[in-house]
């Protein structure tokens, strides 16, 4: 059994981490998981929230708002909507994200006025966006 497994995360502006980690804690769409070397292959989509990479080098916290995570036993590549490193966050920054969130919701109950699937799924990004200013100490007002 391998002791490491090589981290990428990578968001549409750049590459934010490239590590050899020991473990990686992912906010998964279907709640939150740990992968370790070795870990059986998938790949799940991301919900907003905190992904956290423990490594040799130190542990390091991400803000992540949607993406996907590719896991085999060797490497972890996460493909981020948005990420940015969790001391680099600003209240500013999350208001900006909570304005995105709020302002799809409205697009979506618009345009899906008696669809509930998709305003459903709006509706809780707006949730999971506020549950993430509150783990991290951020105010969605």
């Amino acid at each position: 059994m391998a002791d490491t497994l090589q981290f990428d995360l990578v968001s549409p502006e750049r590459l934010l981490a490239s590590v050899e980690a020991t473990e990686v804690q992912i906010p998964g769409a279907e709640g939150d998981m740990t992968a370790m070397p070795d870990h059986a292959p998938l790949i799940t989509t991301l919900r907003p929230g905190i992904l956290k990479v423990m490594s040799a080098g130190g542990d390091a916290e991400y803000v992540v708002t949607g993406g996907f995570a590719e896991i085999n036993a060797g490497s972890i590549s996460v493909l981020a909507e948005q990420a940015v490193p969790r001391d680099e966050i600003t209240q500013e920054m999350f208001k900006s994200m909570i304005d995105a969130a709020t302002d799809r919701l409205a697009k979506t109950q618009d345009a899906y006025e008696n669809e509930p699937g998709p305003v459903d799924e709006a509706a809780k990004l707006l949730a999971d966006m506020v549950a993430m200013g509150d783990e991290i100490g951020l105010s969605a007002n």
